[in-house]
């Protein structure tokens, strides 16, 4: 690559790696995504409430929060970067109150509590915006198409739904001409002629995005910027899309044109990709069963390994993928060690999701542009990611019911109840989904995110109310391998060999293993059969615990909204954990559930990859949402040579019925050293869950979460 170019995006990557410094010195810690989010000026804008409780709620007070933010949010132009802008208030979490207090839950909320359900209620965004649609109108054909279906629609009500998305689209294009004059008037006073070229042509970019749609690479790249950083601003959605067929148009006439190097397309995707990590797919079939990789998609991978930051892309795994393209990108893994790109597997997504009733061509839209989550890009309203059942709770208050209920406690004894309250925490969770699309637009409608959908324009209907194409929402379980090797290890160490009894391991369970012979006790538990091992009796339980909550999910099924199980945790197992008493499994209380679907870690001795990728294959749901493969490598498996071995493994999961892959490739001293000082590894990124993060900025038990789980593996 060109020596300047590349030398801009070590600088713009320095840069960034010193702005999350500040924000860990000025804010603190943060146990999510990166962001590509900075630090604002102190007291330059605060929320304006519309509520006692002083939160804002509704259309009207997010629009006008939104609105007055962008008349004065900060200008951020970096001359030697190819773009402007950077997103630095985060406006949903400035609200001192998630959820307007005028729609209350309170027929829901002790279950909520007594199973430590994760309910979603008032929670953003979380589905994928139409950045197809945003490029072929732009801000102008977005303006032109509220207009458009203004007339449509003369109802009061509908009136004032268009009115305050044409504010919302105005406010935007508002933030881009103060870019644009601030460009030309730094261009005015640079003194390097390479710089002030620079900015002049961003002032070009953005004066021709300003109202008309996008005609080259980089005038794609900017306003597809600007979108996520207004959609990120109002309420942090960084879903993306198919990042290569979006932009491949515009870098293939760019280079016709003799506009474009290739070199200065992968400086433009750098500037992309440092811009904000949020979640791009490479690869994998079109609607029609084609392959979506091109030029493009390399360069993206070419642009990523030079920038090694922070990165959410993930690579979509089918036999018709291009061989070098799965290649490429594990050698990246390899090489980085970052935790990118991740894997989704089509060959069961697709399957999975035509069993809802849809059809393959649009089952093939839905990508992965989330931590767990795939979605239809503008089609659907999903609330991925933010509904969870905590399976360990339900099995600790099924093992009581049973210890207090049942004449003579059993295996079976204790399955019927807890079946009985699985079914009752999914139930309480699709109510709790029920109540929030009801309710959700009084209190947090999509202002942004409708834009780019296919209905809630058209319909004059916000996202959330029946504006979307379809509503397939997700309810995910976590904890499956703390329930599956509990009931495992009853039946084997009481019911088969009779080593234990019912009496001790209660006992010992209600003094955490505290009491005399507890420890012991808690070793013949812990070393019974786990899930994860081939045939083991843990195996058989969480099969057995899949098929009913698979099933307890389909049944909450109605007209127009369809649930859809998984299996995750994201990085809740810490504090579901905190709520879990402890387990026949031989867990202490109160210490991490398990990840997802994964199996409890050290479930064989030698961690196998194989007996890893085939027991969570195995464990699918099958309805097109995922049960992600947290894959913890040793950098001694994970070098040059090993390369065709991770890529079989890979394949082999996604060929078994895998959908995702999460890998963390961790230097075990290495990570023990950043772990003790932090701040001494600034550039050390892990992923954490389906996200990567910069390990400094993790909290303590966020830090040794991660630490856990790879010494365990």
């Amino acid at each position: 690559m060109d020596k300047t170019l590349k030398e801009k995006l070590f600088a713009l990557r320095q840069k960034k790696l010193a702005q999350t410094q500040e924000k860990i010195r000025v804010e603190g810690l943060l146990d999510e995504d990166d962001y590509g989010r900075i630090v604002p000026p102190k007291g330059l804008w605060k929320i304006i409430p519309n509520h006692p409780d002083g939160s804002f709620y509704g259309y009207d007070a997010w629009t006008e929060n939104f609105c007055s933010l962008m008349a004065v949010h900060p200008v951020y132009i970096d001359p030697d970067d190819a773009f402007c802008g950077r997103w630095m208030y985060f406006m949903s979490k400035m609200r001192p109150g998630k959820w307007n207090p005028d729609y209350p839950y309170d027929f829901l909320k002790d279950d909520i509590e007594r199973y430590n359900i994760i309910c979603g209620i008032g929670d953003d965004a979380h589905f994928a915006p139409d950045f197809q649609m945003g490029l072929e109108l732009g801000w102008g054909g977005l303006l032109d198409k509220i207009e458009s279906y203004r007339s449509v629609h003369p109802e009061p009500e509908k009136q004032h739904f268009y009115d305050l998305h044409e504010r919302a689209v105005k406010a935007v294009q508002g933030w881009i001409q103060r870019h644009i004059d601030a460009a030309v008037s730094m261009a005015q006073e640079e003194p390097d002629p390479v710089r002030r070229e620079n900015l002049l042509q961003m002032a070009d970019v953005n004066r021709h995005i300003l109202s008309a749609p996008p005609e080259t690479l980089r005038e794609a790249c900017q306003w597809i910027i600007w979108f996520h950083l207004a959609s990120r601003t109002y309420n942090r959605d960084g879903a993306g899309g198919q990042i290569d067929s979006l932009l491949e148009p515009y870098f293939e006439r760019d280079l016709e044109k003799g506009l474009i190097t290739e070199d200065e397309a992968v400086y433009y995707l750098g500037c992309l990709l440092i811009n904000d990590p949020i979640y791009w797919q490479l690869g994998g079939p079109d609607k029609d069963g084609r392959d979506q990789t091109s030029r493009i998609s390399f360069l993206i991978l070419e642009a990523a390994d030079l920038i090694n930051t922070s990165l959410n892309i993930t690579v979509r795994v089918w036999d018709g993928l291009n061989k070098n393209l799965l290649r490429r990108s594990v050698e990246c893994l390899v090489r980085n060690k970052n935790g990118w790109p991740r894997f989704s597997g089509d060959k069961a997504l697709v399957a999975g999701f035509m069993k809802n009733g849809y059809s393959a061509a649009l089952a093939r839209q839905r990508i992965a542009v989330g931590c767990n989550w795939m979605s239809l890009p503008g089609l659907e309203y999903t609330m991925n990611d933010l509904v969870k059942v905590n399976m360990a709770k339900v099995f600790e208050v099924a093992w009581y019911d049973m210890l207090d209920g049942a004449p003579k406690p059993s295996t079976e004894a204790l399955w019927s109840f807890f079946t009985e309250h699985l079914q009752k925490a999914v139930h309480t969770a699709a109510e709790g989904i029920r109540h929030h699309l009801k309710y959700q637009k009084y209190n947090e409608p999509e202002l942004l995110l409708n834009l780019l959908s296919h209905g809630p324009i058209e319909k004059g209907l916000d996202a959330s109310d029946g504006g979307a194409e379809y509503y397939n929402l997700a309810i995910d379980g976590a904890g499956l391998a703390i329930a599956a090797d509990s009931f495992a290890a009853l039946e084997q160490r009481i019911e088969t060999e009779h080593r234990l009894s019912w009496k001790i391991v209660a006992d010992s369970i209600a003094a955490n293993f505290g009491n005399r012979g507890g420890e012991m006790v808690r070793s013949i538990l812990r070393s019974s059969d786990h899930y994860g091992c081939e045939g083991s009796l843990g195996e058989k339980w969480a099969l057995r615990i899949r098929d009913a909550f698979v099933a307890d999910v389909l049944s909450e099924r109605e007209t127009n909204h369809v649930f859809i199980p998984g299996f995750f945790s994201w990085a809740n197992t810490v504090s579901f954990g905190e709520h879990v008493q402890a387990t026949p499994n031989g867990r202490k209380a109160g210490t991490p559930i398990s990840h997802g679907a994964n199996p409890v870690p050290g479930f064989v001795v030698d961690g196998a990859s194989l007996s890893l990728a085939s027991a969570i294959a195995k464990i699918q749901p099958g309805y097109g949402n995922t049960a992600p493969m947290q894959w913890e490598l040793d950098p001694s498996f994970a070098r040059e040579k090993h390369v065709d071995i991770i890529e079989s493994i890979i394949k082999t999961h996604m060929d078994l019925g895998g959908t995702l892959i999460n890998v963390n490739i961790m230097d075990k001293e290495t990570l023990l050293k950043a772990n003790e000082n932090p701040s001494e590894y600034p550039d050390l990124v892990v992923r954490v869950t389906g996200f990567t993060a910069y390990f400094c900025m993790l909290s303590p038990s966020f830090r040794q979460l991660v630490v856990d789980r790879l010494l365990e593996s």
